[in-house]
């Protein structure tokens, strides 16, 4: 049985259907976003997932990546306010957020955001000191990413981060630092020592002035002591207590002795011949204790064998 070609035409009508289906179906892969142009003019953007286009009039322009991605800052030179010459790379992160003013907006956009950066790191670094490049890292990273994040607004992306890796000074000028820093720690050491040395001086002042205080304090109370017991053997006298003035005259005397007794360049002690009168002092000491402790028996009388022997003066 023969085909007419009625029955051809409608062969071919389906076969071309069936083409045009397989080419107006697209599949966008996650973390993408593709871009539709009709006559070469921007229409829709297909998102991830299954979509159709007309093969006839429309095609897929720009296939953009909507992840996040990373971006290696070679490494410059920079030159800072201070005439400093260092080198300086970094690291940029960014993100796709509108796939069309991705594509349209700007032609070659890694370029451009390199670019970018690198002259905004140029311009943020070369207004400051090096001593401030340094210490500032955190700030130099915070003021390009708002600088370089507003630049690339119109571009439908979002800056995300941007680091500074590495400052790397010249050679003469690190040695140069290092010597600087040495003369520093050097210089607070030298303060640490004299501060120690003032405290140190000062606290010895004080214990001295804290022991004449004490010193002195001593010598009052001993004065006072020995002018109440002046006074109490003068009381003794004035009512003619002849055992208060022998008591006090053999204790000068045993204060004596004991000094040139104990003293050390003196091997032989040579004792005065008034040294006897001692003796009758210390009678007069024993004398003193009976009175004192006279009634202390139950009869008050001395027990037998207690009296101490009271020992005259000789008249020699």
């Amino acid at each position: 049985m023969g085909f007419s070609g009625f029955d051809i035409a409608i062969v071919v009508l389906v076969f071309l259907v069936i083409i045009l289906l397989f080419k107006g179906i697209r599949t966008v892969p996650q973390g993408y976003n593709y871009t539709v142009e009709r006559f070469g003019r921007y229409t829709k953007t297909l998102t991830p997932g299954l979509n159709i286009i007309n093969p006839i009039f429309e095609r897929i322009g720009a296939k953009m990546n909507m992840m996040e991605q990373v971006l290696d800052v070679p490494s410059q030179e920079i030159i800072t306010r201070d005439n400093a010459i260092v080198g300086v790379d970094g690291i940029a992160f960014f993100q796709i957020l509108n796939a069309a003013q991705a594509a349209y907006q700007v032609s070659g956009l890694q370029n451009a955001i390199l670019n970018l950066t690198m002259t905004n790191i140029r311009t943020v670094m070369g207004s400051m000191d090096l001593d401030e490049l340094l210490s500032n890292r955190d700030a130099i990273n915070e003021r390009l990413l708002r600088v370089v994040d507003e630049a690339a607004h119109p571009w439908g992306i979002k800056i995300t981060r941007v680091e500074i890796k590495d400052i790397n000074p010249p050679a003469n000028l690190v040695e140069s630092m290092g010597r600087q820093m040495m003369a520093e720690r050097d210089k607070r050491a030298q303060i640490l020592a004299a501060e120690g040395l003032k405290q140190s001086q000062i606290l010895e002042a004080e214990g001295r002035r804290e022991a004449a205080f004490r010193d002195a304090e001593a010598r009052e109370r001993s004065a006072e002591a020995e002018a109440k017991a002046t006074q109490v053997v003068s009381e003794a006298i004035a009512k003619g207590d002849v055992q208060a003035i022998n008591y006090f005259v053999a204790q000068k005397y045993t204060e004596a002795l004991a000094r040139i007794g104990s003293s050390s360049n003196n091997k032989i002690v040579l004792m005065p011949f008034e040294a006897s009168s001692l003796i009758g002092s210390l009678g007069g000491i024993g004398e003193i204790a009976r009175e004192v402790f006279k009634g202390d028996g139950p009869s008050g009388t001395q027990r037998q064998g207690s009296r101490p022997p009271v020992v005259r003066p000789s008249d020699n």
